[in-house]
């Protein structure tokens, strides 16, 4: 009996922390509506140059890059960008020395951006593949580190099975990554504490990177919560 009590207290622990009820189900969370966003920011960068919005903006990324000098992560370390969108992480990454970085996108508007981006600052070195990283199938390992700015927000508002497709991007970073590998999220859905939650199995917490705050009802609290978590076995 109180094996069975154990197993439902699991079972119910792991329906809780990838419940299907986190968010409404939003456009944003389907293929088509990034293949159609990115085949207009394409169209536009085509026409003007513009490489269109930078997730989180500019900061986003420095904050991310400042916590990789401090780590003193190699320039050598291979780094996945997990929904490169438009590149411009891709760009900054070799701005700053790294040598094997990889983006990854499910749309195909998203790759030829970002190829088109990283062509005109011509940044040759970088690798932009069109890999649905929630089935990639092994396709993707051995990384140092792997970057979400945004991409888990985005599945977590799918319309069809939040529950599953958070299962399946947790288990496909468990395979990207290399044991003791990074893992840097940047999010303006999930909390610390929920994104600890999701993310306790497999993983360990490192820190906490520090983002703006604000003053609320006489609590503080984050727009942005960005975390460093370790693959563990």
């Amino acid at each position: 009996m109180e094996d069975t009590a154990r197993d439902t207290h699991a079972s119910d622990a792991e329906d809780d922390r990838f419940s299907d009820n986190d968010f409404e189900p939003s456009k944003l969370g389907t293929r088509d509506y990034w293949e159609d966003a990115y085949q207009k920011e394409l169209e536009a960068f085509q026409d003007i140059g513009d490489i269109g919005e930078i997730w989180y903006g500019e900061e986003s990324m420095n904050r991310v890059l400042r916590w990789m000098d401090k780590a003193k992560i190699s320039e050598n370390a291979a780094i996945l960008d997990i929904g490169t969108g438009n590149g411009a992480f891709l760009v900054e990454l070799a701005k700053h020395g790294y040598k094997n970085i990889t983006g990854i996108d499910y749309s195909s508007a998203s790759v030829d951006l970002a190829r088109n981006v990283l062509q005109a600052e011509e940044l040759t070195g970088v690798t932009v593949k069109e890999i649905d990283f929630l089935n990639c199938h092994g396709q993707l390992k051995d990384f140092d580190i792997c970057i979400d700015k945004g991409t888990f927000d985005a599945i977590s508002l799918n319309p069809d099975n939040t529950k599953e497709v958070k299962k399946l991007y947790i288990q496909a970073l468990k395979d990207a990554l290399k044991d003791q590998g990074f893992f840097s999220i940047t999010s303006c859905n999930w909390t610390k504490e929920q994104l600890l939650d999701r993310f306790s199995e497999g993983f360990e917490f490192v820190q906490q990177l520090p983002t703006p705050s604000f003053q609320f009802g006489g609590k503080t609290g984050n727009n942005v919560t960005a975390l460093i978590f370790t693959r563990v076995h």
